[in-house]
């Protein structure tokens, strides 16, 4: 998988591919470049039967990303560049059945917000804020944070942050349940990586199993509907070697070797 990217770090530690973005002179804003990036990241991501799980988060201490870098759009630079699969290039990508957690060590405002969204998991740090501030610049979140926050959470607790534009701090991230995991910021990464090896230590046949079904879900007011669904992820776990594997690991009590096909 490629690694070189001029607004992102890419980093590659057994099946966990780490991303981080890397404009930390500007709070880690995206600019369409950066998107483009990001688009042949998850791209990759996605093809590689080696990656199972992914990590972003942002370079430096003070942002994980405070969304669109209105500097560049002001100073001229091209906004004909970026990627129909979204802001980060993942807002809008639906298919992608691999789990990416969002480790969250600074402010996430606007769009860095909705990336964060987009993920499965959110672990922040204690000085994390969380917010979708646009409505106070008469714009609004259209990158899938007015969809998925609601979704999420309470459309009460959802409100209360969308019509208000206010700061939350990730303490009540995570009362409201968009949060995973609050930690110190010296120790972000570490339980990141440790939330990684976990999902790692399992099927990732059966994990992306389990994520395609709980998103589908919503699809499907019908519960007898929804697990009458034939879903591919499932129908690809089911004719893998790791279904036989799993079973006979079990049964001689070892750790099973995943394929992961």
């Amino acid at each position: 998988m490629k690694t070189d990217y001029e607004f992102l770090k890419v980093e590659i530690l057994n099946h966990i591919l780490v991303v981080s973005i890397n404009r930390p002179e500007r709070m880690n804003a995206l600019h369409p470049p950066s998107h483009v990036e990001f688009d042949q990241v998850w791209n990759e991501f996605a093809d590689n039967d080696d990656l199972w799980v992914a990590i972003i988060t942002g370079e430096g201490e003070r942002a994980f990303c405070a969304g669109n870098d209105l500097k560049y759009q002001a100073e001229g630079g091209d906004m004909m560049l970026g990627a129909s699969s979204g802001f980060a290039g993942i807002t809008h990508r639906f298919n992608l059945n691999k789990p990416v957690i969002a480790a969250v060590n600074g402010v996430a405002m606007g769009g860095g917000f909705e990336i964060a969204l987009a993920c499965d998991l959110i672990i922040a740090s204690d000085e994390a804020k969380f917010a979708l501030p646009e409505p106070k610049v008469g714009l609004a979140a259209l990158a899938g944070g007015l969809q998925r926050l609601p979704r999420q959470i309470s459309m009460k607790n959802a409100l209360g942050m969308m019509l208000t534009a206010r700061h939350v701090p990730a303490t009540e991230g995570k009362d409201l349940g968009f949060v995973n995991e609050v930690v110190s910021s010296d120790k972000l990464m570490e339980t990141a990586m440790n939330w990684a090896k976990q999902i790692e230590e399992c099927s990732p046949l059966s994990v992306r199993a389990t994520k395609q079904v709980a998103y589908a879900n919503f699809n499907h007011p019908d519960l007898e509907k929804s697990m009458k669904e034939p879903y591919t992820a499932v129908h690809d776990l089911m004719k893998s070697e790791d279904f036989i594997e799993g079973p006979v690991a079990f049964a001689e009590k070892r750790k099973p070797e995943w394929k992961g096909k």
